[in-house]
């Protein structure tokens, strides 16, 4: 499968992955940061922004993860091992694929749920919110033009509403009401695959506002990866890169400076 991306920069390869419903403009506030100092590739996940659908499959997580793996391998410069960040769905992949890059950064990953029921809730959460975008159907964009509207619907999403532009507000919320790979991705199981390279550093951040993955699930995070730099950020939310784009990418480019012993011949 091609994947729709973008490159930018120079310096060692750091590839963003965007979450569940989102698209890899989702990065664009932290650029002008990231890309003094790394080759940024942001990348549209199957079935997201203008990346072709997965063909239907009983292991969705498996599927996605298999086609981001050959994508990092394409993109990256023979002989390089290339550091990878991501968001929600893109944090649970970016650890998932650990084993393959020289660092894993996650920003509120998926997959740290600490029982059934806190996956059944998360799952309750973005059906609502579904519900919600699919109920405004073809009144949506204009609904969206009002803060008293808009901030609301993102409040789930984002610390700080107000600094996501309308234009992002629109094209979310009829990700949200149209996405395919959603309820698959909602009722998946998000097990991590064998540990291939346990010494991969690993950084998770988690904003303290999510209320999506809300930030309890953090604890979790050191069962499975007792390496992990584990951060809580104050007055962050789930999708934390308009939140503050300063924060966020100094995490980022700490994340992306350590990296893991070079395989073995």
């Amino acid at each position: 499968m091609e994947l729709r991306h973008d490159v930018a920069g120079s310096g060692p390869t750091l590839v963003l992955v965007h979450g569940v419903v989102d698209r890899r403009q989702a990065w664009s506030a932290l650029l002008d940061q990231l890309t003094p100092y790394r080759r940024v590739v942001t990348v549209d996940l199957p079935g997201h922004g203008e990346s072709a659908a997965l063909a239907d499959g009983p292991d969705v997580l498996g599927q996605i993860l298999g086609e981001l793996s050959d994508f990092v391998r394409s993109v990256t410069p023979a002989g390089e091992r290339p550091h990878i960040a991501g968001n929600s769905l893109g944090g649970w992949l970016a650890v998932a694929a650990r084993g393959e890059v020289a660092s894993a950064t996650a920003l509120s990953p998926a997959g740290f749920f600490v029982s059934h029921a806190d996956q059944v809730r998360t799952s309750l959460t973005f059906r609502t919110l579904r519900g919600f975008a699919r109920a405004m159907g073809p009144r949506l964009p204009k609904a969206m033009r009002y803060k008293a509207m808009r901030y609301p619907a993102l409040a789930a999403f984002y610390g700080h509403p107000s600094r996501v532009s309308y234009e992002d507000a629109v094209i979310g919320a009829h990700s949200l009401a149209t996405n395919a790979l959603l309820d698959r991705a909602m009722t998946a199981s998000f097990g991590f695959p064998p540990v291939v390279d346990p010494a991969v550093p690993v950084t998770v951040a988690w904003g303290r506002r999510d209320m999506i993955l809300p930030v309890y699930q953090a604890r979790r995070v050191r069962r499975i990866f007792p390496q992990a730099r584990v951060l809580v950020l104050p007055g962050i939310g789930h999708v934390p890169m308009t939140d503050d784009p300063n924060l966020i990418s100094t995490i980022l480019l700490g994340g992306s400076s350590a990296s893991s012993p070079e395989p073995p011949s």
